[in-house]
């Protein structure tokens, strides 16, 4: 009895350690409201390509036609999600968000009747684009963490796994019910995710006391145009620029034991090289690099998909596709719950880099299964890292763009993402259409190599993004 009562202890013991400070952050008011309506609001992430996947090959028995759709589909997401994102913060979610819906809802019913009953191909690249028409939820989730937690660094990291953990979640769910659900009817894959879209936009919309307040009601209180007011954050943004690069300069000259004349000459050049830069664009060598690390990181994920699709088909094991993606996304998810647990003290960039080289490599190895199940054990197994590795992404974000620019920079990282997905997927229906699944692996496998070493040339700039800190003083 005591043993079990000790095995029961440490179950507790450890079930706290990693779940303690996730509740901790549901129980502040209004919190657990926001967070749940965004993912459910999120559904046509997971569910929309992978409908259009189905529902194409279905109708029209073409993969290239079918990786085409979903790639102008990302492109107009990845078009549009800056643009909303730099809305949002520039107006406020409620009033960016209620138009963009009801032109998404619109979209969906026509590119819905046109796929059924066959329409021109022109019809459907016509109707695709304004799919695109999706609110940047997650990122303005995100920003009303940010601003919740504002000054506690512990516990916005801690929120920002949280909202990586219910984003797999979404995942989890719309992946398995997308390949069921299209299987039978896209009708019905669409119509439950139209659904999802207005009561999840519900739940988030209406809870007004945890909005963050946008560029032009902060101007307004200041008694600015929004214009006036962003010059005058943009030079609080500079000042404390400045202020870090002379205390950096500083503490690396007095290292060197340069004398004091030495000190305040390494002091000035550090202002001076501070001035010199862009002072009001969020874009920087930084940035430049995540994103273009985002977009690579698309491009293979995107062809590997679609390649599971064909190579599920050809075995007449369709049905499970939903699946094996759910498999990915559970343990995505369980590697959110643990890594957002603990407090790291390993660098942000090497996490950042270690994740990032297990998922691209473990994705290298589909071209060497022989059965889907194989695929899915394999997903276990590097799904781990993939959640880690957008939550790394996400903090990355606060060392690079400030409070009211953040769903900007995180709509900007998402967009490239697409970008990169949108190219992935054409490559490899292509290469499936000629070469059946085995082809759509071998390009994943190459797009895969191709990313990780794009991610290492901008290996300097990210790690040095990790050593400045984050941009939490300013409101730019």
């Amino acid at each position: 009895m005591s043993n079990n009562a000790n095995v029961a202890a440490a179950i507790k013991e450890v079930a706290h350690k990693v779940f303690g400070g996730y509740a901790e952050l549901l129980r502040m008011p209004h919190t657990a409201r926001f967070s749940i309506g965004s993912v459910i609001a999120c559904m046509p992430f997971p569910m929309v390509g992978m409908t259009i996947t189905i529902s194409v090959q279905h109708y029209y028995g073409n993969y290239s036609l079918a990786g085409v759709l979903t790639a102008i589909q990302a492109i107009a997401l990845a078009v549009s999600s800056p643009l909303l994102g730099k809305l949002v913060d520039k107006f406020g979610q409620r009033q960016v968000s209620i138009p963009t819906i009801l032109v998404w809802i619109v979209a969906a019913i026509a590119l819905t009747t046109s796929i059924t009953n066959r329409a021109q191909v022109w019809v459907l690249y016509c109707l695709t684009p304004f799919l695109a028409a999706i609110p940047p939820w997650g990122a303005m989730s995100r920003a009303r963490w940010t601003t919740m937690l504002k000054g506690d660094r512990e516990r916005t990291d801690r929120a920002l796994s949280l909202s990586g953990v219910f984003d797999e979640c979404m995942w989890i769910i719309g992946n398995p019910l997308a390949s069921t659900l299209a299987v039978i009817s896209g009708l019905l894959a669409f119509s439950f995710t139209g659904v999802c879209v207005v009561i999840g936009a519900l739940m988030f919309l209406t809870e007004l006391t945890t909005e963050p307040k946008s560029q032009t009601q902060l101007a307004r209180e200041a008694g600015l145009t929004r214009e006036e007011y962003r010059k005058r954050e943009a030079a609080k943004a500079q000042r404390m620029r400045e202020r870090d690069a002379a205390d950096r300069a500083r503490r690396e000259a007095e290292a060197r034991g340069d004398d004091e004349q030495a000190v305040q000459a390494a002091v000035d050049r550090a202002i001076a090289d501070s001035r010199a830069g862009k002072k009001e664009s969020i874009w920087g060598p930084g940035l430049i690099a995540v994103c273009v690390t985002w977009f690579s990181l698309g491009a293979f994920q995107s062809a590997s998909n679609i390649s599971i699709i064909a190579f599920a088909t050809e075995a007449n094991m369709k049905q499970y596709t939903g699946f094996v993606f759910a498999c990915f996304s559970f343990s995505s998810l369980c590697g959110a719950l643990v890594y957002g647990a603990k407090n790291w003290t390993i660098p942000l960039w090497k996490r950042f880099y270690f994740c990032l080289i297990v998922v691209n490599l473990g994705v290298g190895t589909f071209m060497f299964a022989k059965h889907l199940w194989v695929i899915m054990i394999i997903y276990l197994l590097i799904g781990v890292c993939q959640a880690p590795t957008w939550i790394n992404g996400n903090q990355l974000m606060l060392h690079l763009v400030p409070p009211t620019r953040f769903t900007e920079g995180v709509a900007w990282m998402g967009a490239m993402n697409s970008i990169g997905s949108s190219a992935g997927s054409a490559i490899a229906g292509v290469f499936i259409d000629h070469m059946g699944s085995h082809g759509g692996f071998l390009m994943a496998t190459v797009l895969a190599i191709t990313s990780l070493a794009i991610a290492f040339v901008g290996f300097r700039q990210i790690k040095s993004s990790t050593e400045t800190p984050t941009l939490t003083e300013v409101s730019v």
